[in-house]
């Protein structure tokens, strides 16, 4: 494919997850996120490999492709248009209870285009101390609530038992609430620029840029390897 055009898409894609992070940060209730700026966000393709991210914060990214492959696992549901699933069970998304993982499928029409995720972290999910990071802590227990993938949107409105379930577990229910819906917003902001870049280019097309910035990406990575010495 036209390299110019691979390029083209590309910055189109990481600059969309940048985008992500600005309307997070933005709209978050939080200092720790409006300030801290202790957030990521990423796109993945419709196979769930990563193909853009935002330059945040790298154990979130470096974590993100597992969090993704984890949850499109663990779930019992297939994701439909407008849902967002909510976790952050360590387990499944690699970090841990105060980092809140948000993610929603992209479409076309009908036809899956991609996934958009990100991850911030909230200054209490609950837990034996305020923060929810006790350094006596002796099971995970102790350090909050464990939300396994569930849907906190379903077809672009609240599940609001999710909703309350969380709230209720956690000492600043108001900010949480408000954080959430950052994130919310980010995610939605993504899933319009991936539309859009669709739109512009085909799904064809995309796919085929895509594909090639994967395998650019990969000879630079092995270049930069095979020069340690």
């Amino acid at each position: 494919m036209d390299p110019i055009t691979v390029e083209v898409i590309r910055g189109g894609l990481v600059y969309a997850a940048e985008e992500m992070g600005i309307v997070l940060r933005k709209t978050a209730y939080s200092h720790n996120i409006k300030e801290r700026m202790d957030h990521s966000c990423a796109i993945f393709d419709s196979s769930g490999r990563l193909i853009a991210q935002a330059e945040h914060i790298p154990v979130h990214l470096g974590s993100m492709s597992i969090a993704l492959k984890n949850c499109l696992k663990e779930i019992d549901f297939a994701l439909e248009k407008g849902d967002m699933v909510v976790f952050n069970d360590p387990y499944i998304s690699g970090t841990h209870l105060p980092d809140i993982t948000l993610v929603a499928p992209a479409y076309e029409g009908d036809r899956l285009i991609g996934y958009v995720v990100n991850k911030a972290h909230h200054s209490d999910v609950g837990g034996k101390t305020p923060g929810s990071l006790p350094g006596d802590a002796s099971e995970i227990y102790q350090e909050g609530l464990i939300i396994p993938p569930i849907r906190l949107v379903r077809k672009g409105d609240l599940v609001n038992d999710v909703l309350k379930m969380i709230l209720s577990n956690v000492r600043t229910p108001k900010i949480r609430m408000g954080d959430l819906r950052a994130q919310i917003a980010a995610n939605l902001l993504g899933i319009r620029r991936l539309s859009e870049i669709t739109k512009k280019y085909g799904i064809k097309v995309l796919n085929q840029a895509i594909d090639d910035i994967i395998d650019y990406s990969e000879r630079r990575i092995r270049k930069e390897i095979s020069n340690i010495r």
